[in-house]
């Protein structure tokens, strides 16, 4: 009877549960102002401002924002990635649904194109769009501004530490003639980072050697992947994110890296210092997105618009360190003194190549390469790379493993031989 009874109050817990869960989901779904929305927003690290060290912390206003405007109760739930290729891959398998995700440029022109955004027209859906700069309106990777909102853009340089380079290397540096031969330099083997990502990683081979880096030519990747796998017994590390310890603990000499990341570090170590290849370089745009399988589709666009407010875009655009196309942020005095002179300097100066660049300059993102099929010789050939990277580790440690087998085997057979020797005396001895 107690079992009985025990399984028949189960079974109506249960029941209740099932009904709870029902009452939530449906809530959610209509925005049921008694549920909590969850908002899954997907990242990269250290891409705003959390309220760390009592900084402004977005998400929890945002969040703050719903209750008191929008009368909802909303969940923030937010995530990182290393590189626009891991964010790839995890939307593409399902692993994971989100209803904002912040990807490159390049990478918003291949998701749209694999029919993987939603369309919202900022112009019409977003107020605070007005605020972007025309600059950073109708470029390549969103012609015609239907997919995406530009949120921080930034270029592509060389971090470097003073107390290990040459003084002719600094003198260089110290006139404009700096150059992506450094990365490449045999005096700074196991002293060079090199960026884990293949669209960075082989534009710094063909910047230097002046290769187009859209080209349809075979041949051109060939060159740049013989440059790279030349570099490679000097590169110390292939680094995302591990920059940041590796540079400003002074365990690395030299690292291609983004300028906004630069002033994040140098704030730790003074002894860094930062230029632009004399060669050339790629700037770069990140954008707010909403994919298309976005479950609260217009709770990602009140989002967006939020994150577009004075207040929100001055403070991220504080803590990560990038240009900022919002125009509220280019004429805040708060901002301006925040920065400082040098930040401003290296973020908003004018290069050679000013934004939008020369189609060399995009970075693996023209609709020819595309049609051409490099994108995936690209791939093909960066998972060599590191293939091989990986090969050679591991014959290293076969070949150690054997090493310490062998001379572990001769050292037990010695003892075994000896001990049989002392055996067979005392045997002999009678002892």
């Amino acid at each position: 009877m107690k079992k009985l009874l025990s399984l028949l109050s189960l079974c109506l817990a249960l029941l209740a549960l099932c009904f709870t869960l029902t009452a939530c989901s449906d809530g959610e779904n209509e925005g049921d102002d008694a549920s909590t929305i969850v908002l899954n927003v997907y990242n990269w690290g250290e891409y705003i401002s959390d309220g760390s060290l009592g900084s402004y912390d977005t998400n929890a206003e945002f969040e703050k924002y719903c209750k008191e405007k929008l009368g909802k109760n909303v969940k923030v739930i937010y995530t990182t990635y290393a590189t626009n290729e891991d964010m790839y891959a995890k939307i593409t398998s399902g692993a994971g649904t989100y209803d904002i995700i912040i990807p490159s440029d390049y990478m918003i022109q291949k998701l749209r194109e694999e029919k993987m955004l939603y369309a919202f027209d900022p112009a019409k859906n977003i107020p605070n769009y007005q605020y972007i700069q025309d600059t950073y309106k109708n470029l390549f990777y969103d012609e015609e501004n239907l997919y995406s909102v530009p949120y921080t853009y930034g270029k592509v340089g060389i971090i470097y530490n003073k107390t290990m380079l040459t003084e002719e290397d600094l003198a260089k540096i110290e006139v404009g003639e700096g150059s992506w031969s450094l990365l490449f330099d045999e005096k700074y083997k196991g002293k060079i980072l090199q960026f884990n990502n293949p669209r960075d990683a082989f534009g710094t081979a063909m910047y230097w050697k002046g290769i187009n880096i859209n080209s349809a030519e075979k041949s051109d990747w060939d060159e740049a992947l013989r440059l790279l796998t030349e570099q490679k017994p000097l590169v110390q590390g292939y680094v995302s994110d591990e920059i940041f310890n590796k540079m400003t603990g002074g365990s690395a000499a030299i690292a291609t890296y983004y300028a906004g990341d630069y002033l994040s570090m140098v704030e730790r170590n003074e002894n860094l210092g930062f230029f632009y290849p004399k060669e050339g370089t790629n700037e770069f745009v990140d954008a707010m997105c909403i994919p298309k399988n976005a479950k609260q589709k217009e709770l990602a666009m009140e989002y967006i618009n939020f994150m577009l407010s004075e207040e929100a875009a001055v403070a991220n655009a504080t803590y990560i360190c990038y240009g900022c196309p919002n125009t509220l942020v280019l004429d805040s005095d708060e901002y301006r003194e925040e920065m400082g002179d040098e930040a401003y300097e290296v973020l908003y100066s004018q290069t050679e190549n000013p934004y939008p660049y020369d189609p060399m300059y995009y970075g693996l993102t023209s609709g020819e390469m595309g049609e051409a099929g490099i994108q995936a010789l690209v791939n093909n050939y960066w998972e060599t790379l590191k293939t091989e990277n990986a090969i050679e580790l591991w014959v290293h440690i076969t070949s150690a493993l054997i090493v310490v087998g062998v001379l572990s085997y001769a050292i037990y057979d010695l003892y075994i031989k000896k001990k049989r020797s002392r055996f067979y005396r005392k045997s002999q001895s009678g002892k």
